[in-house]
Protein backbone atom coordinates (compact mmCIF):
# COMPACT_ATOMS: atom_id res chain seq x y z
CA UNK A 1 0.00 0.00 0.00
CA UNK A 2 1.21 3.16 -0.57
CA UNK A 3 1.64 5.87 2.16
CA UNK A 4 -0.61 9.12 1.51
CA UNK A 5 0.70 12.29 0.27
CA UNK A 6 0.14 15.69 2.24
CA UNK A 7 -1.74 17.79 1.01
CA UNK A 8 -2.23 20.70 2.88
CA UNK A 9 -0.13 20.99 6.63
CA UNK A 10 -3.63 22.94 7.74
CA UNK A 11 -6.89 21.46 7.51
CA UNK A 12 -9.61 22.50 5.57
CA UNK A 13 -12.70 24.51 6.79
CA UNK A 14 -16.08 23.36 5.39
CA UNK A 15 -19.69 23.61 6.03
CA UNK A 16 -21.55 20.79 5.74
CA UNK A 17 -25.10 20.01 4.85
CA UNK A 18 -27.00 17.51 7.38
CA UNK A 19 -27.67 14.35 5.60
CA UNK A 20 -25.09 14.79 2.83
CA UNK A 21 -22.41 12.20 2.23
CA UNK A 22 -18.51 13.45 1.33
CA UNK A 23 -16.35 11.20 -0.20
CA UNK A 24 -12.75 12.83 2.12
CA UNK A 25 -9.38 12.33 -0.03
CA UNK A 26 -7.54 9.72 1.67
CA UNK A 27 -4.36 9.33 -0.68
CA UNK A 28 -3.57 13.30 -0.87
CA UNK A 29 -3.78 13.26 -4.42
CA UNK A 30 -7.01 15.02 -5.39
CA UNK A 31 -7.15 18.45 -6.78
CA UNK A 32 -10.54 19.18 -5.03
CA UNK A 33 -9.15 18.76 -1.74
CA UNK A 34 -10.18 17.44 1.14
CA UNK A 35 -12.52 15.53 -1.71
CA UNK A 36 -12.07 12.78 -3.60
CA UNK A 37 -11.75 13.45 -7.39
CA UNK A 38 -10.65 9.79 -8.51
CA UNK A 39 -7.00 10.78 -8.66
CA UNK A 40 -6.54 7.79 -6.09
CA UNK A 41 -6.53 5.29 -8.63
CA UNK A 42 -3.13 2.67 -9.21
CA UNK A 43 -2.60 4.04 -5.32
CA UNK A 44 -4.13 1.52 -3.14
CA UNK A 45 -6.11 4.10 -1.30
CA UNK A 46 -9.22 5.21 -1.74
CA UNK A 47 -11.35 7.68 -0.12
CA UNK A 48 -13.44 7.84 3.24
CA UNK A 49 -17.18 8.00 3.19
CA UNK A 50 -18.70 10.77 5.82
CA UNK A 51 -21.99 11.54 6.42
CA UNK A 52 -22.79 14.60 7.90
CA UNK A 53 -24.68 14.40 11.58
CA UNK A 54 -25.82 18.19 11.17
CA UNK A 55 -25.29 21.51 8.99
CA UNK A 56 -21.91 23.01 10.60
CA UNK A 57 -18.96 24.22 10.32
CA UNK A 58 -16.07 21.16 10.17
CA UNK A 59 -12.01 20.89 9.70
CA UNK A 60 -11.08 18.24 7.90
CA UNK A 61 -7.99 16.73 7.58
CA UNK A 62 -5.19 18.35 4.60
CA UNK A 63 -2.03 16.13 6.13
CA UNK A 64 -4.00 12.69 5.38
CA UNK A 65 -2.62 11.33 8.81
CA UNK A 66 -5.30 12.34 11.12
CA UNK A 67 -6.00 9.11 13.52
CA UNK A 68 -9.29 10.74 13.55
CA UNK A 69 -9.63 10.95 9.93
CA UNK A 70 -11.61 12.32 7.82
CA UNK A 71 -11.21 14.39 10.54
CA UNK A 72 -8.72 16.76 11.78
CA UNK A 73 -7.10 15.84 15.53
CA UNK A 74 -4.33 18.22 15.29
CA UNK A 75 -1.34 15.78 13.96
CA UNK A 76 -0.12 17.94 10.88
CA UNK A 77 1.52 20.16 13.88
CA UNK A 78 3.93 17.31 14.69
CA UNK A 79 4.79 16.78 11.07
CA UNK A 80 8.33 17.34 10.19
Amino acid sequence: MTEALVASRTPYVVAVVAGQRYAWCACGRSASQPFCDGSHRGSGLGPTEFVAARSEWLWFCGCKRSAQGPLCDGTHRRLP
